[in-house]
């Protein structure tokens, strides 16, 4: 058997590899010291995310979770007790838990506290001093998700803070065991000042309407203690993290080529358009562990996925797939005709917060370059990864606001 391709945890080598993903139907794998069998190919990865064979609760598909809990780096991803990794009726308990709050009305209710949050974060750009420059991942990209997060949950302005800098430690792959495992115990700690804080004093937000599912059920039909820390997790840095990528990517997009902003402008695209073309062309998360067999698996290729193996769901592979999008499948285009992606996922573990996430995305395109149509970015400006095989985004993005303006001595 070939060797696995293994995956750079910095996310450096990312358009190497998915050209190695793009070159057969599966490709083995190494994550970390765990092998698995990655799907790229976009239509063979929509027939596994809805196969009944496939499934993501590890406890029971998984033999080898119990040899690496201790010491796979990425364990939290697949040990968690929430719909992210449940199967069966077990999803659809959970997912029924959440799902009022990611509503099409709730959602569009959330409109003008998003845009009013934007228009607060550009205001403080605009005091950049002439001939500074601004990293638009930190002071905007970033804080806006967080915000709007932390108002559907109810999270305290004090637990801000350690929550962003614990859940960028769950998506940076390049923690040691020890040292993904004190961010998760940190994590934790967090999670349960949260939800002692609302269980002492509740108000209308989502957390406390899951504290409330859990109490009034106390024998854990309706939310185990578990599931209800867990739950809290997944919604909290899945509601940021991914749509602070979103954003970054999709500004850097604009920034780089500006013909999109140009497209817009004439009215050739729409902001949605450039959403949905930077959904795949940069996938906000490139690898999502992990799905199992539940039993023997045949491809195309003669290849069969055994009993128990691990699947790796590579989306930002599956974005730019020749086979989908032809020879242009790396370049951005908002013109382009065939936007599909799998970005959010597909059936029934398709992303809740996917409506939310968009109309995020829109809110800071438009806004952002009403008020700054000249920015540029920083000249010489390398946009490395974040140091992620998950996480999907430029670690910076420094633009100047108002080139035409800056003066030099």
């Amino acid at each position: 058997m070939n060797q696995p391709l293994v995956l750079d945890p910095t996310g450096r080598n990312r358009d190497a590899e998915s050209a190695e993903l793009h070159t057969r139907p599966a490709t083995r794998v190494d994550i970390l010291g765990v092998q698995a069998w990655a799907i790229a190919d976009p239509d063979l990865l929509r027939e596994l995310l809805t196969d009944p064979r496939v499934s993501k609760d590890a406890r029971q598909h998984w033999p080898q979770l119990p040899e690496v809990a201790g010491t796979w780096p990425l364990v939290l991803w697949v040990a968690v007790e929430n719909m992210f990794t449940a199967f069966g009726g077990d999803h659809r308990r959970l997912r029924r838990l959440v799902s009022g709050a990611f509503t099409a009305r709730r959602i569009q209710a959330l409109k003008p506290r998003i845009e009013e949050i934007t228009q607060s974060l550009l205001d403080e750009l605009a005091a950049t001093a002439p001939g500074e420059s601004a990293d638009l991942r930190e002071r905007l990209a970033y804080p806006l998700p967080i915000q709007v997060i932390g108002h559907l949950m109810g999270l305290p302005a004090a637990l801000t803070t350690g929550f962003r800098a614990t859940v960028d430690g769950v998506f940076d792959t390049t923690l040691t065991s020890e040292q993904a495992q004190a961010n998760t115990a940190a994590l934790y700690s967090i999670l349960d000042d949260l939800i002692a804080t609302k269980r002492a004093a509740p108000g209308d937000d989502l957390t406390s309407l899951l504290i409330d599912a859990r109490d009034t059920e106390g024998d854990g039909s309706a939310l185990t203690e578990q599931e209800l820390r867990d739950t809290l997790l997944l919604v909290i840095s899945a509601g940021y993290e991914t749509t602070v990528n979103l954003i970054s990517n999709a500004l850097a997009a604009v920034l780089s080529d500006p013909a999109q902003l140009a497209h817009v402008h004439a009215g050739r695209a729409t902001w949605g358009d450039i959403v949905e073309e930077s959904l795949r062309h940069n996938a906000p998360v490139a690898h999502l562990p992990m799905r199992y067999a539940v039993e023997d698996i045949k491809l195309p290729g003669a290849v069969t996925i055994a009993k128990g193996e691990p699947i790796l769901a590579s989306y930002a592979a599956a974005g730019r797939h020749p086979d989908a999008h032809g020879d242009s499948a790396a370049d951005f285009d908002a013109l382009r005709g065939d936007k599909q992606h799998l970005a959010f996922g597909h059936g029934v573990h398709f992303c809740l917060g996917a409506p939310l996430a968009r109309l995020e995305a829109e809110a800071v395109l438009r806004l952002f370059f009403d008020r700054f149509p000249q920015a540029e970015l920083l000249s010489g400006a390398c946009l490395d990864p974040v140091e992620s095989l998950i996480s999907n985004g430029p670690a910076h993005l420094p633009v100047r606001l108002n080139p035409k303006t800056t003066t030099t001595s």
